[in-house]
């Protein structure tokens, strides 16, 4: 389903798991409409927002997120056991980031509920003031095949775009998001081998990309 950009409000996003079919998940958040956004992509029924704050709510729907692809074996940072407290935790120290606009964090919306995100770290060294990282790239995983990371990366682009940045760095040991991003224009640099574990235990490797953003014409 091709993916639609929507007129942006103001100035201005990794991996997929390898999924666990018989996963059970809690009752998804929602969020008001009506919230203030900085930008807006549809993709069918499927908006991308990046949130100017992360209160409760927007944590709450961020950690189920996040819960779920940790559960489904995605290698982003933690191990089992994992719980929507512990992710939950995680959350509210990006919120403390995004307040003093060291990151910017998206999320994919379906029905008014969070389906997945992305975080740009706009925090750098002072010497590479034009760079980004891509971050936190997931969806969950009753969310997959729908084009939301597709969508969710092309937002983060134009968001980068807009803060200023023209270089975007990521690493994902997903097979899955690897296709996503060399659709998108990415360039694979290679793999390093023994990176990270996987929740459940034993190495895993990660792959690193990058891509230049040039504005258009």
């Amino acid at each position: 389903m091709p993916v639609r950009p929507v007129e942006s409000l103001g100035p201005g996003c990794g991996c997929y798991a390898r999924a666990a079919r018989n996963g059970t998940c809690a009752p998804r958040p929602r969020f008001p409409a009506t919230a203030a956004l900085s930008s807006s992509t549809v993709s069918g029924a499927i908006q991308v927002r990046r949130l100017p704050g992360l209160g409760e709510p927007e944590i709450a729907g961020l950690a189920e997120v996040l819960n779920d692809c940790v559960h489904g074996g995605a290698s982003v940072s933690f191990m089992l056991p994992m719980s929507l407290p512990k992710a939950a935790a995680y959350w509210r120290g990006v919120a403390a980031q995004v307040a003093l606009g060291e990151s910017l964090v998206l999320a994919a919306f379906d029905a008014g509920a969070i389906i997945g995100t992305a975080t740009l770290i706009l925090k750098q060294p002072e010497n590479q003031p034009h760079r980004a990282d891509l971050a936190k790239m997931l969806v969950h995983r009753r969310a997959r095949r729908r084009g939301v990371g597709a969508a969710l990366l092309q937002a983060a682009e134009a968001e980068a775009l807009a803060a200023g940045r023209s270089l975007l760095v990521l690493d994902t040991a997903s097979a899955d998001a690897e296709r996503v991003y060399a659709r998108g224009g990415w360039v694979r640099l290679g793999e390093i081998p023994d990176y990270a574990l996987w929740p459940a235990g034993g190495y895993c490797a990660t792959s690193v990309f990058y891509k230049q953003l040039r504005r258009a014409p």
